[in-house]
């Protein structure tokens, strides 16, 4: 039974020349929390559109005056938007054609089946609610550069909005690839959103930063003394974003065995807990991203290719910061804004000399680098104006080969080496923050650590002094 408010804002007529059923109808869909009424027979419904403006019209097929059909007939021509369910006991295949040629939604039969109409009724008001939404959307897109929580009005981004508003209200698996730090968990939210599952949950996890040995927990969930340490039943993702999404961040990260298994749930839509004896059943829709190469993931073994190709459905590629710089003022007083509200702070601009500094930097961990350097000026800003001095960070030119920490690379070295002294280098220009040390790196955290694990595994000398031992 739905939720009596849920469909409120969907305005339902019911037009039927027999009183008795056009009134139980009339009081049957207010009951599933639609705001309902109802009109004699074709004639009397046109009139009724102008001033009741139904978004969803149930018809009977045979009326005086005016039909069913010659009703949607009329419709079709002035009032796109209204939805029309015809209803006829002559259900032949030609009358059927021949309504959905006109324009028709659906075609039920009587005896009327209550449950068929029911979830009809309920999937074209989803259908209107995320048009409604769209229109929100773009209306803010014109006057903010904002599409829902994303900020962009360059070409980049309004082309990856136009796929976003045609991907999202399908069903059908995504993979989101793009750098570190270019909102791919954000544009999985802004794709829930725009969907039929909004109302459900999103169930987001980070396959880098969960061990092999539990991730796999983490997905499908266990039973209780599936392995050591299992003390109770545990959800996993899937059951836990059932009717929802799953958003699956960093897929090349998870074990081949993991992905075997993603890839049956995929197929069939059943999976089996950890230690459990019986399938799950689930209706989930699964986003992936990946920050790396699908085709190099493939090739080193990182990524299943059946996996990839069930995945990969709709493809989007999210543009790097550094593609798009048009979009840094926006991004800029989004995240003024954003810190003065939550700090307390009155930072009102940029001061022109400090933006020359932003708009040449190359941004390597893209959109979430941005945001920490405008949080970190807006705490040391003094004043209303960002100003160079506030951002220390950009002040100097970026890690390279010879910086001015002495670091060489030079011929003979090995490749551990090499990338032993480019890590600690990075993780030095970081302030020894390992997060955004990957992501200036160009790599996951994950591989992150295990470098450093393998690092003071083979004694490389001066490690612990070396910044390994940060956070």
């Amino acid at each position: 039974m739905a939720d009596p408010t849920s469909y409120s804002a969907e305005r339902v007529l019911i037009v039927d020349d027999d009183p008795a059923t056009r009134n139980g109808l009339t009081e049957l869909v207010r009951a599933w929390g639609f705001t309902a009424e109802s009109a004699g027979d074709g004639a009397e419904a046109l009139d009724r559109v102008t001033d009741f403006r139904p978004s969803i019209i149930v018809s009977d097929m045979v009326m005086p005056r005016m039909s069913g059909l010659d009703l949607l007939k009329a419709l079709s021509a002035e009032v796109e938007h209204i939805k029309v369910i015809l209803l006829t006991a002559q259900g032949t295949v030609d009358t059927a054609v021949e309504a959905v040629k006109a324009g028709a939604e659906d075609y039920l039969t009587k005896p009327l089946d209550p449950h068929k109409l029911q979830r009809l009724l309920e999937r074209l008001a989803e259908i209107n609610q995320q048009k409604r939404e769209n229109q929100v959307l773009r209306r803010q897109l014109t006057g903010t550069g904002k599409f829902g929580r994303i900020i962009g009005h360059s070409a980049a981004m309004r082309a990856l909005y136009q796929v976003l508003e045609q991907a999202a209200p399908t069903p059908a698996s995504m993979l989101l690839l793009g750098e570190s730090g270019t909102g791919k968990e954000l544009v999985a939210q802004t794709i829930h959103q725009l969907s039929p599952r909004a109302a459900a949950p999103l169930i987001a996890i980070n396959c880098a930063a969960i061990p092999d040995t539990l991730l796999e927990s983490e997905i499908f969930g266990h039973e209780k003394g599936a392995f050591t340490g299992a003390t109770d039943r545990r959800l996993g993702c899937f059951e836990l974003a059932d009717r929802g999404t799953l958003f699956l961040d960093e897929i090349a990260e998870m074990t081949p065995a993991t992905q075997v298994k993603l890839l049956r749930v995929l197929q069939e839509r059943k999976f089996r807990r950890l230690g459990g004896r019986t399938e799950q059943s689930v209706d989930v829709r699964v986003i992936a991203a990946t920050n790396i190469d699908p085709a190099a993931a493939i090739g080193d073994g990182r990524l299943r290719e059946d996996l990839y190709y069930r995945l990969n459905v709709f493809t989007i590629k999210l543009p790097p910061l550094r593609d798009r710089k048009d979009d840094l003022p926006l991004l800029i007083q989004a995240f003024i804004d954003e810190f003065n509200t939550r700090d307390h702070r009155t930072v009102r601009a940029v001061a022109p000399a400090a933006m020359r500094l932003l708009e040449q930097y190359d941004w390597p961990g893209n959109v979430r680098e941005l945001r920490n350097v405008i949080e970190r000026a807006t705490i040391l800003a003094r004043g209303d104006v960002i100003e160079p001095a506030h951002l220390p960070t950009l002040g100097a030119p970026a890690v390279s080969a010879v910086p001015a920490n002495g670091l060489t690379i030079a011929p003979g070295m090995t490749v551990d080496q090499a990338e032993h002294k480019l890590i600690v280098a990075t993780l030095d220009a970081a302030a020894g923050n390992k997060t955004r040390a990957a992501e200036m790196l160009g790599i996951s955290l994950k591989t992150l650590h295990n470098k450093l694990n393998r690092f003071k595994e083979a004694g490389a000398s001066g490690a612990e002094g070396d910044g390994f031992s940060r956070r």
